[in-house]
């Protein structure tokens, strides 16, 4: 049986970020979760999963983010936009992430603060 060349390889949400990109936009922090990636650049937010978009926000319509660290498990990520019909996001971020998922939110923090 002849398998397709578009089943040979896996999904990956950095692939899905990528493709999204504006012409001259820059990720400037991309942390993964176990099922996704989330990446931010120079106004939005981006949740990648495996092979889907799951949110593409601005940064100024980030209405909460909570971020919960527990001692035996991964971390928890929620991300709730402003506008009630784009789904709020739960992440779980491995051990290996939270450095990066920390300048992240310290990055969306600072922009929607007005203190960038």
């Amino acid at each position: 049986m002849e398998q397709r060349a578009d089943y040979a390889e896996e999904p990956d949400p950095e692939r899905v970020v990528v493709r999204v990109l504006q012409p001259g936009e820059t990720v400037h922090v991309r942390a993964r979760a176990l099922a996704g990636v989330i990446a931010v650049t120079d106004h939005r937010l981006l949740v990648a999963e495996r092979t889907r978009l799951a949110l593409d926000i601005p940064l100024g319509e980030v209405r909460r983010i909570e971020f919960d660290i527990e001692r035996t498990r991964p971390a928890t990520l929620v991300i709730v936009p402003e506008h009630p019909a784009q789904e709020p996001q739960v992440l779980a971020i491995p051990l290996a992430e939270l450095s990066r998922a920390v300048a992240a939110l310290s990055f969306i923090g600072e922009r929607i603060a007005g203190t960038e």
